[in-house]
């Protein structure tokens, strides 16, 4: 999603990409992260304790899924190996159809394996953070000119191709994410077109199966989904020079 950065923006860009020793700490300076901290943050300290989270030990990962529009959270502390699940939250607002993202200004929420690589505790939406669209694979089938960029998980429910959660929702989200930076190490994200289990993969096979480009981009992702419903654990992503998603 296109935005004009402004100062703030650049500013909190490189705090972002240049983490403080407490990362939380230093994002508490924001008048929205502190109403976000008033507001949730006994909320998110009793979910992460009701789940034996420790809240400045643990690693999160995000898994959505856009048919369902949903978005998990997860979470597990460093010292084990497998995530459990923390919550779900419900898109309030989606766009485009089933399929990645391949240009700026289609509308669509793209589909992949990504991290997060910025906070903006001044967006435009209350609170958002962004995913690393374009990545390697997308810069290979996206438009070579204008792929697009700025893909956000946000407040408010308007979107062009983010991931819209509401403000109350962001704003506990938000206080997750900003301590699993503080804690260390990154925060993968994950997007399917659907909750990619046998009977649901076999119907959206079905249903584009003329489309042999989009069953093929699909047939990469399916073994990450599968790697972490089976194991709780995530994958080893790499992807290939010809842009496709290997799954270890």
């Amino acid at each position: 999603m296109k935005r004009t950065f402004t100062m703030i923006l650049l500013t909190s860009m490189l705090m972002s990409m240049t983490p403080p020793t407490n990362f939380f700490e230093q994002q508490l300076k924001f008048p929205r992260v502190q109403a976000a901290n008033r507001e949730k943050g006994k909320a998110v300290s009793d979910l992460l304790s009701s789940k034996s989270i420790n809240s400045s030990s643990f690693d999160l990962f995000l898994r959505a899924f856009k048919k369902e529009q949903k978005l998990e959270v997860w979470a597990k502390n460093k010292s084990e190996d497998t995530f459990i699940l923390l919550k779900t939250y419900e898109f309030c607002a989606t766009t485009g159809v089933l399929g990645p993202k391949r240009r700026s200004g289609d509308r669509q929420i793209p589909e992949g394996f990504y991290e997060v690589d910025l906070f903006n505790p001044q967006s435009q939406y209350l609170l958002s953070f962004r995913i690393n669209y374009p990545n390697k694979s997308d810069l290979v089938f996206a438009d070579k000119l204008n792929p697009g960029d700025n893909i956000f998980i946000h407040g408010h429910c308007v979107t062009i191709g983010c991931i819209p959660i509401g403000d109350e929702n962001i704003q506990e989200l938000y206080l997750i994410a900003a301590k699993a930076k503080s804690a260390g190490g990154k925060i993968n994200v994950h997007i399917f077109p659907t909750i990619m289990n046998e009977q649901n993969y076999k119907a959206i096979n079905n249903e584009f199966g003329t489309d042999a480009s989009l069953l093929a981009f699909w047939s990469w992702l399916k073994p990450g989904f599968d790697a972490f419903e089976n194991s709780k654990k995530l994958p080893l992503v790499s992807i290939e020079e010809s842009g496709k998603y290997i799954v270890k």
